[in-house]
């Protein structure tokens, strides 16, 4: 009889990845990068338990955007008060917060559950080219096509 390995918190191996951003497409990045945060990468992939990688994402102030989507894709958020529908397009937003355009395209892509919640505390995105996290040895990752 065959079992279905299921991986276990405590046996998971977390990498370190760093993916530069520039000149990069947004969807196509985030959705690698969502790949490698849930560990669909690796064989012991189980979808109930987090078996990704942290991911840091550098560069972000140079993601691209493909078509009009600068002026015809907008954030929005509110302030729970009437009237307080605050509405950014995406050019706006690479302007006051480079970041928030990756980690938004990503938490978009995770699952929408706890699991999901700690994930996202496994992308660290920056807008330039310096991180903080070099003690942990992070490796290139290079993006498909």
């Amino acid at each position: 009889m065959r079992t279905t390995y299921m991986a276990k918190t405590n046996e998971v191996q977390r990498d370190w990845h760093v993916v530069d951003a520039s000149g990069q497409t947004l969807g196509r990045l985030a959705s690698e990068v969502a790949s490698l945060i849930r560990g669909k990468h690796k064989p012991q992939f189980t979808p109930h338990v987090d078996t990704g990688d942290f991911v840091v994402v550098i560069n972000a102030e140079k993601i691209v955007l493909t078509g009009n989507k600068w002026n015809d894709k907008n954030y929005y958020r509110h302030s729970m008060h009437p009237g307080g529908l605050k509405v950014t397009p995406a050019k706006d937003q690479l302007k006051k917060k480079p970041e928030s355009l990756v980690e938004y395209a990503v938490h978009g892509m995770l699952p929408k559950n706890r699991l999901g919640d700690k994930m996202k505390l496994k992308l660290k995105v920056y807008a330039g080219s310096e991180h903080p996290h070099q003690a942990q040895n992070p490796v290139a990752y290079e993006l498909r096509g």
